[in-house]
């Protein structure tokens, strides 16, 4: 939540530990609510719990959608981005996120993973085509809810 300082904090932070200066520097951690509204305290108050509701839907749809067709985690993270406007847990979420996303698509473009990713793939379309044979050749094209005593 906002802490009600007006000190960009993390971004000098940043700046400091990378030696860059603010306009190469990450995005400062904090509310991105506009000016008008972060100087009134009960105004601010009403948006962040608004931006706080509207979140929670959109991540309880994502939940949902877990189970139910739909595309469950990107619906999740978008809801962690509605948060991410507000809330600084969430930006630091979304942060996290990001960062292991990329490196498991670097692990996954390493030719080592590609071709065991290959291998293993090419092992078990191998094994699902044994076993979908074994079964028409013992039961042909019925189902097996109508196959008669054998």
């Amino acid at each position: 939540m906002n802490t009600g300082s007006n000190k960009p904090g993390e971004a000098a932070v940043a700046a400091d530990r990378t030696g860059t200066d603010e306009a190469t520097a990450v995005r400062a951690l904090g509310s991105r609510a506009p000016e008008f509204v972060k100087a009134r305290r009960a105004l601010h108050l009403s948006w962040q719990v608004g931006v706080f509701v509207v979140g929670l839907a959109v991540v309880l749809a994502g939940v949902a959608m877990l189970v139910l067709p739909g595309p469950g985690w990107v619906v999740i993270f978008g809801g962690m981005a509605i948060w991410a406007t507000e809330f600084v847990w969430a930006q630091l979420v979304l942060r996290w996120t990001k960062r292991k996303v990329t490196e498991a698509a670097q692990r996954a473009l390493d030719p080592r993973v590609r071709r065991r990713n290959i291998i293993l793939t090419s092992i078990g379309v191998l094994v699902i085509a044994v076993l979908a044979g074994i079964y028409l050749w013992k039961f042909g094209l019925q189902m097996p809810w109508k196959i008669k005593d054998q």
